[in-house]
């Protein structure tokens, strides 16, 4: 993962853009509301949180967060925007080991995490992820559907199964970017046949998936 790592701190300071497109706003509307529904009053784990585009989101409505990304340079991004007074906290760390909180969070978030997590990899990734939250917790991940013509293509396919992209930075570096695109049954599958209120919702270019953990 360390050259995921150099990606998104060569990328900070451009990364928001993919924000911007304009036929993703409706679905991004949506996933805004939605999450300020589920997380409404809820403190709060964010692994990954990168440039905190999605913490700023759910602030207003969380009772507080905890946001988590190994990068100093997204982290910069992410504590320059302006949050509710007392309610944000960021640290630097790893998302395969999140750090020992008490287990005092009764929610997770990792928004745009879990296509770059290795097949082989997602179960611990999940199990230790729920692990470091309260028993039962709320854990919502969401991500992006694949969608021909606003998706960056598929490069190449690994014998793992992990899928590749090739993107170009404004520096005009190239990069190969692990990004895999999960189904439905394969996130269901993913969550455990010992979580509870497993579902996912879905819109043209986003996924959402949220369980109890057991």
């Amino acid at each position: 993962m360390t050259e995921l790592l150099a990606y998104y701190a060569r990328r900070a300071q451009e990364y928001e853009r993919i924000y911007a497109k304009p036929e993703r706003q409706a679905d991004l509307a949506w996933l805004r509301r939605r999450l300020g529904e589920l997380l409404a009053g809820r403190r709060v784990l964010e692994l990954a949180c990168g440039t905190g585009w999605w913490t700023e989101k759910v602030a207003p409505h969380a009772a507080e967060i905890l946001a988590l990304d190994a990068s100093d340079e997204v982290l910069a991004v992410a504590r320059a925007k302006a949050y509710p007074p007392e309610r944000v906290r960021f640290t630097r760390g790893d998302c395969f080991a999140p750090p020992d909180c008490g287990r005092r969070h009764d929610a997770l978030l990792a928004a745009f995490w879990w296509s770059h997590v290795p097949r082989a990899r997602l179960e611990g990734f999940l199990r230790d992820a729920e692990a470091a939250v309260a028993p039962g917790a709320l854990m919502v991940f969401l991500d992006n559907r694949y969608v021909e013509g606003s998706s960056t293509p598929i490069e190449r396919r690994d014998a793992a199964g992990d899928t590749y992209q090739r993107r170009r930075l404004d520096d005009g570096s190239a990069h190969e970017v692990l990004k895999n695109f999960p189904d439905e049954a394969e996130l269901r599958q993913a969550a455990g046949a010992s979580s509870r209120e497993v579902a996912v919702e879905t819109t043209q270019h986003f996924w959402l998936l949220r369980y109890r953990a057991a």
